[in-house]
């Protein structure tokens, strides 16, 4: 997907290679101990999902995010699930987050789902771009967390 000078693709078709891709989502959203965990689900993904992608400006990586089956939420009899969600802190308020999310719900209908769901603790940001928040959920750690939901 293209939008001027963003560029947004899959992380196994990235250019920098799928390490790099992998190296980015990790240092974004993992820990030392779970590199492993990391670079497993991404690079073992089948015809449907999950699916790793970045946002490029030219060969720079800007952001990421992945439609996935579950995001370490109680409500597995929902997905899929939008994760690792991020930007750049120097690219943001620049609308480019809308752009990973465009993509992502344009990936899952294209794939059959007509809802996408995601977990948060932001409030007032998903709202923006659509997004309903459908009520709290539960993570492993007990804790709870914002379900929201995008209607295809």
């Amino acid at each position: 997907m293209m939008d001027t000078e963003y560029w947004i693709d899959g992380a196994h078709e990235h250019a920098g290679g799928l390490e790099e891709a992998i190296s980015y989502i990790h240092a974004k959203w993992g820990r030392p101990e779970n590199l492993g965990f990391n670079r497993d689900a991404i690079r073992h993904y089948g015809k449907c999902i999950p699916r790793f992608f970045l946002l490029l400006q030219g060969e720079r990586i800007i952001g990421c995010g992945a439609l996935i089956i579950n995001d370490f939420i109680c409500r597995h009899d929902l997905l899929p699930w939008y994760a690792c969600h991020c930007i750049e802190s120097y690219e943001r308020g620049s609308g480019l987050g809308k752009l990973l999310l465009e993509y992502a719900v344009t990936i899952a209908g294209a794939l059959g789902f007509s809802e996408v769901y995601l977990g948060t603790d932001h409030g007032g940001y998903y709202e923006e771009y659509g997004w309903e928040r459908i009520e709290d959920g539960y993570e492993p750690s007990g804790g709870r967390t914002r379900i929201y939901r995008y209607t295809l």
